[in-house]
This record gives structure tokens, sequence and C-alpha cells, in this order.
């Protein structure tokens, strides 16, 4: 079986090394057809609207081709076509499991343009918004990986901790999802009375289950099975890609922007970056769960030393007025009109600003031409740049090893097509 490895064959696909089980089996023999499979657009195991063209020889993949584009919604143009006010909650709908990621880009880039400085208190609010999100984010993408590799149980427990995590995005925005609570200069209101007790409850409870989530997959052989060992890629390979997040920090690069270039008071929270050391599928699986505990402590002292004072800034030429004022002054009425029906005006000039999202670096670009639209917006989504990964992790791999190596890619396909 060694003679196959590095050899091209006649369609001009190389075959790379094979995994000594997959040798001990003898799956792939020279004379073997090669088959192509249409895996997706839409099948469960995709994660989304993701369509792979999978090149198998036997059970042992060959080659994998990523097909997008199904769920293109044109969100950069669009956004270029309203006021910066209205951008927000287009945005927010790419990465809709991040959708205070996105926001929290697109705003501070904006805020660079308009050298605009956010009050203490509503960056303290942004990092307990955007770590609560990020625990969110991870319970989806374990709790819906795992029903991949049959351990249905979890799906439920995660999705448990998910509706009290939404059930708190609903009490301080009044929306569970693409709550547009974040805005240019701060938030668009105050927690509210109650907020920060439901929150302290939950932050009690989330390491103890995140706990039991360990528990039960580590004592499933069936998981440990088709995690360790599968599918590693090396940091020199992701680092050339481009690849970032919990990915890259899987084969031991701790990379994480809140440490390297902190943002909105990171540098003022104490909290480790999980790394691997394999760069297998169980490390990628690792380093999320780990995540967690760190998401809670960053929490925890945000609420501990949340500072008094204004929840955005009291620059009035980009946040509306405050709401009790409507009823009585006639100017705040008017402002607040003219502020959200035209928007206001950025200084000309380009700003691009990367955040460490659930998935790794999330990126905004705006260029602004001094009117009350932006010229032009790009988002760097790292579910685009980390699935061009996914050919090189899985080549030479059975074909069920590729179902667990998309899963632990956890992509998001609105934030890939957009």
């Amino acid at each position: 079986m060694s003679s196959l490895q590095g050899r091209t064959l006649a369609q001009g696909v190389t075959l790379a090394p094979l995994s000594e089980d997959v040798e001990e089996w003898g799956g792939a023999r020279e004379h073997d057809e090669l088959f192509e499979l249409n895996f997706g657009p839409h099948h469960p195991a995709t994660h989304g609207v993701l369509r792979l063209i999978v090149t198998l020889q036997g059970e042992v993949v060959v080659e994998v081709k990523p097909i997008i584009g199904y769920v293109h919604t044109g969100i950069e143009k669009t956004a270029e076509d309203k006021s910066y006010w209205k951008v927000i909650p287009v945005l927010e709908r790419m990465d809709y499991l991040s959708y205070y990621f996105n926001a929290m880009a697109f705003c501070s880039a904006t805020e660079r343009l308009l050298e605009l400085e956010v009050p203490e208190r509503a960056q303290y609010l942004r990092v307990i918004h955007l770590e609560l999100n990020r625990i969110m984010s991870h319970l989806v993408w374990l709790g819906t990986s795992a029903l991949d590799l049959g351990a249905i149980s979890i799906f439920w427990y995660c999705f448990r901790e998910r509706e009290a995590i939404l059930d708190l995005f609903e009490m301080s925005s009044g929306q569970r999802m693409h709550t547009r609570y974040f805005q240019v200069g701060g938030v668009i209101e105050d927690i509210p009375r109650g907020f920060e007790r439901k929150l302290r409850q939950f932050l009690k409870v989330m390491p103890a289950r995140a706990d039991q989530y360990a528990d039960i997959l580590n004592a499933n052989e069936i998981v440990l099975q088709r995690l360790r060992g599968t599918c590693p890629l090396s940091a020199e390979r992701l680092l050339a890609l481009g690849v970032s997040g919990p990915l890259l920090r899987a084969a031991g690069v701790p990379w994480d922007l809140r440490k390297a270039t902190p943002y909105s008071s990171y540098e003022r929270f104490d909290f480790k970056i999980p790394v691997g050391t394999a760069g297998d599928n169980y490390d990628r699986y690792a380093v999320r769960h780990a995540e967690i505990y760190e998401s809670v402590k960053i929490i925890e002292q945000a609420l501990d030393g949340l500072p008094e004072g204004p929840h955005i800034t009291p620059d009035r030429k980009v946040s509306l007025p405050p709401r009790h004022e409507l009823a009585t002054s006639m100017e705040a009425l008017i402002h607040h009109f003219k502020l959200v029906t035209e928007g206001f005006r950025v200084p000309a000039g380009e700003a691009y600003v990367p955040i460490e999202s659930p998935r790794g670096e999330l990126a905004c670009f705006v260029r602004s031409d001094g009117s009350s639209k932006p010229a032009r917006v790009h988002m760097r989504d790292p579910s685009f740049v980390n699935l061009q990964a996914l050919s090189e992790m899985v080549r030479g791999s059975y074909i069920a090893d590729m179902i667990a190596t998309v899963a632990m890619l956890d992509p998001v396909l609105g934030g890939i097509d957009r």
C-alpha cells in the first residue's frame, strides 16, 4: 500500500499518504476507480447550504472541493446603500450566530473614522454581550456537532443553556437574536433591573454544565475514536492559509486578538488562551470547550468592575437623545427624527478593525466619502477563510472523518456567502 503514497493517479490527483489503519484495511488499491460524490448542498452534516464535491477511492477521501454561494444575499452592497445607522441590523445577519461580533466590528470601524471615544461602561457592556454570544455560538456548535458524532443527548443539553443566554439577550435588548444592541458610540440602552442577578445565576451554573458535557463526551468511545488523531493540520499550513481562531489555537498557536491587539477594555481582564498540541479534531473540540470557561471568567470580571457612567457617547451628532426627552423637547424629537431617517455624516477616510469572533478573526473595512452612507463596506469573515483548509485536512482520511472535520470547522454559510 505504501507504493501508492505520493503517486499521481490517472485523473491527475495526487493521493496523500494514508494513515496506518487505512493501509491495514486495504481499502485503496491502485486499480480502484475514483468515485465522485456530491455531498449537499442540502445535507444536515454540512451545517449550512454548503456543497462538497468529494472524490473517493473506496472510503478514502482523495480530494474535496467546496462549492459556496447558495445563500449569497449581497449584504455588503446593501450596506453601502444605507445610512450608518441602518447598516448595523443588516450586517448582524451575516454570521447569524455571531451577530454581536458583526455589529462590533462595524461600529468600531465607524468610531475610528469619527475619532469617537466609547464610554467605559459601554465598553464593559459590549464585552459582556460579546462573551455571552461566544458561549452561545460554541453551544450551538457543540450540540450540532455532537449529533454528527452520534451523541444525540448533548444537543438538548447545549440548547438548554443557549436558551438561557437568549433570555438574557431579550432582557437587555428586547430581541433574542439580531438584537441591534450595539450602536456607534456604545449600546442602545443600559442593562435593565434584574439583568445582573439573572446573569450571575447563569454564570454560576454554566461551568458545571460544561463539566457535564465533557464527562459525557469523554466517556463516549465512539466520539473519542472519531476525533482523536483524525485530520490534523500543522500550524505552518494553517498560518499559510490564513486560518485563525480555535482551529489555529488547536494546533498550538496562542493567537487571540483579545490579547494580541486588545479592544473594548479586554486588556483589563484576566483570562487564558486555550491551545492544543496535535491540531486534530479532538483538539479543535477541546479548545472551544475550554473557551467557554474563559468567557465565563471574563463576564464575571466585567460585572464585578462595571463602571458607572453613560452607556453611549454624549455626542449628540451620532447618538439618540434620551427617550424621556422626546415627550417634552421639540429639539430632541427633531434630532431623533433626523438621525434615524437621514443618519449622521462620517469624515472621509478608511478604517479596518479586526476582532476575535467565535470562529476566528472577523474584521470590517469601511471607507467613507464624507456622506451619511458608507462608500464601501467589506467583511473579513473567518468561516470563508477557514473553509479552504478543509481539503488539506481530510485528504487521505475516511469519509466519516470528513463529516467530523466539517463539524469541527464550525462554518456559518451566512458569513461565507454574505
